[in-house]
């Protein structure tokens, strides 16, 4: 399948750029790792016009909503590698990703930082497989099972309180002696009686054939393992910038962010980028959102002009959701 624009990322800029593409009536692909990037690592929220205070794990969640409304098609993955198309050079990409691969007339690179890996034994194997590093996209897969989130802060909290409503039981393992994070947060998740906390402790090693069984926790202090068994895991790790595999695609900074202009064109025809992952002076949501807008009309002109159609310069179209509620 042939999609008009394959969005790499799925926090503000992916997200905001996948309603005003899916809006525009282009064929929509959202590939990510997780949703909400960034965000997560923010217990409020304050400064984002529409909401005087906001988590940022939920406001991750309203962008997802919006874009799936109108149509978008969110497959999460992780994007490994981008190149031009052998079948219509120039014309077309194709988008790979441990997956499979997929196919766009245009590309929007979206994806801020990416998801830090545990790093450990097992978890390369089994990741889809019950290794997941996005709670509000993969949670539902495991009503009534047993799960770990594994990190620190907010994020992780974030990720337990919401597990909480739907596995069984939840191991929230982390290296200090109590969660770290917001007061009121720590207290909400380790008072609720699904959630077991596991202090002083990192996941070791992942095991499983087909799909995750056991995972490994070492103590730090004392160096005891102690396998437990669980049916997913959740990595809550923060975040790290990896663009070196676009280092052949697109043109690059000296600190590895993609050189865009003010219609969030690439050096590569074809190619747009928006967000943190672009060469921007600020780090903000609202920022990163608008660039995704801006990305998303740009893709769509140029699949106008590819079409030998007119472009257009707004979105203030009355439509009905292409999803009912």
């Amino acid at each position: 399948m042939l999609y008009d624009v394959a969005i790499v990322g799925g926090s503000s800029a992916g997200l905001t750029a996948a309603l005003y593409s899916a809006r525009q009536g282009l064929k929509t692909l959202v590939l990510t790792k997780d949703i909400g990037g960034q965000m997560l690592l923010t217990n409020e929220i304050q400064n984002y016009p529409g909401f005087l205070s906001i988590r940022g794990f939920e406001l991750a969640n309203k962008f997802k909503e919006q874009a799936e409304l109108y149509g978008a098609q969110l497959v999460y993955e992780e994007v490994v590698g981008l190149e031009e198309h052998n079948e219509c050079p120039g014309l077309c990409f194709r988008v790979r990703t441990v997956g499979g691969d997929y196919y766009a007339t245009t590309v929007i690179l979206a994806f801020g930082k990416t998801p830090m890996d545990l790093g450990v034994p097992g978890e390369e194997k089994l990741k889809g497989r019950g290794v997941s590093y996005c709670a509000i996209c993969d949670g539902p897969l495991f009503k009534g099972k047993t799960v770990a989130v594994v990190g620190t802060g907010d994020q992780a909290l974030d990720a337990a309180n919401y597990l909480a409503n739907i596995a069984s039981r939840i191991y929230l393992v982390h290296s200090y002696d109590r969660p770290i994070g917001a007061e009121e947060l720590v207290d909400q998740v380790i008072g609720l009686p699904n959630v077991e906390s596991l202090p002083n402790c990192r996941v070791s090693e992942l095991r499983g054939d087909s799909e995750l069984e056991k995972m490994v926790v070492e103590n730090t202090e004392t160096g005891e393992r102690r396998e437990i068994g669980v049916d997913g895991i959740f990595v809550e790790m923060g975040y790290a910038a990896k663009t070196d595999w676009l280092k052949n695609v697109v043109r690059l900074t000296t600190h590895g962010q993609i050189e865009v202009d003010r219609e969030c064109r690439t050096s590569r025809s074809g190619i747009f980028a928006a967000g943190d992952v672009g060469d921007n002076r600020y780090a903000q949501a609202i920022i990163s959102a608008g660039q995704g807008c801006i990305a998303a009309l740009s893709a769509y002109n140029h699949v106008q002009r590819l079409k030998g159609k007119g472009a257009t310069r707004v979105d203030w179209r009355s439509l009905k959701p292409s999803v009912s509620r």
